[in-house]
């Protein structure tokens, strides 16, 4: 069936005028829930995206897999690493590397997503990990990230816990498809973890999160269930109630008969 997931050509041109919906996730059975949900784009692990069951379970979302090879690691990795994605099929690839790196990958036709804001693998940087952008001089920090983003060849940027305003304003001045997590709808798209919308976190949850299933709630059932059913399997053992005629092989009585014959002659023997 062929595919009709949106090419960087047709994000760019929607850019302002619809919301996109971003997901990231980690297994396949989420994969194929996104696909059936509409779900835009799927940012996904390397190990998700070399599955050869991904394409299939999600033909038609745009995804940008991400790894910590693509933002720790030298110039060369990172590169590899990025080929590697886009030969398994990803349509790019997430690097929070240095704009000479993304600016390799562009110039071999590998279509980066880059990071700004709250960089968690920069967070030092801007305080740890809270908001970024919420005075003056920090909002123009955060519009020049993506400016060298732009410059750098970049089609498109997350933007991260950054007040709304400034999320907007800097979304309406770029070229970059912007991905909003945790900073309004100003920008082109929005996105969340699977585990927070499905409810799979049983701490603390990020301000910009929504819940909208309690899959930790029932998770702790099937726990139940499981140490439930364990502990009648392991009572039946020890009662012999298990195993019972029916999960066992029987053998007729003459053939029994011959076996035993046979079996106390050599044993005598």
């Amino acid at each position: 069936m062929k595919s009709s997931r949106p090419t960087i050509a047709d994000l760019l041109a929607m850019k302002g005028k619809r919301q996109f919906a971003k997901l990231r996730v980690t297994t396949l059975e989420q994969a194929a829930a996104a696909q059936a949900a509409g779900i835009d784009i799927l940012s996904v692990t390397p190990e998700l995206m070399t599955d050869p069951q991904y394409r299939d379970a999600a033909p038609d979302c745009f995804t940008i897999p991400g790894s910590v090879k693509m933002f720790h690691a030298l110039k060369e990795e990172v590169m590899g690493e990025a080929f590697r994605m886009m030969r398994a099929g990803a349509d790019a690839v997430y690097c929070a590397a240095s704009l000479d790196t993304i600016r390799a990958l562009r110039d071999e036709g590998v279509p980066v997503c880059g990071h700004s804001g709250l960089i968690p693998a920069h967070a030092t940087w801007t305080g740890g990990f809270r908001a970024v952008g919420k005075t003056a001089e920090s909002a123009m920090l955060v519009w020049r990230q993506v400016k060298a983003l732009e410059e750098a060849g970049a089609f498109a940027a997350e933007i991260e816990v950054v007040p709304v305003e400034v999320a907007t304003a800097i979304s309406q001045r770029t070229s970059l498809f912007m991905i909003s997590m945790g900073a309004g709808a100003g920008c082109d798209a929005q996105y969340l973890f699977a585990e927070d919308v499905l409810g799979e976190n049983r701490g603390h949850y990020p301000r910009h999160s929504k819940v909208y299933r309690n899959f930790a709630a029932e998770y702790d059932r099937l726990q139940r269930e499981r140490i439930a059913a364990f502990s009648e399997y392991a009572r039946d053992v020890k009662s012999k109630a298990y195993p019972e005629p029916r999960h066992v092989v029987g053998i007729e009585a003459q053939e029994l008969d011959g076996f035993l014959r046979q079996l106390d002659g050599e044993a005598r023997g």
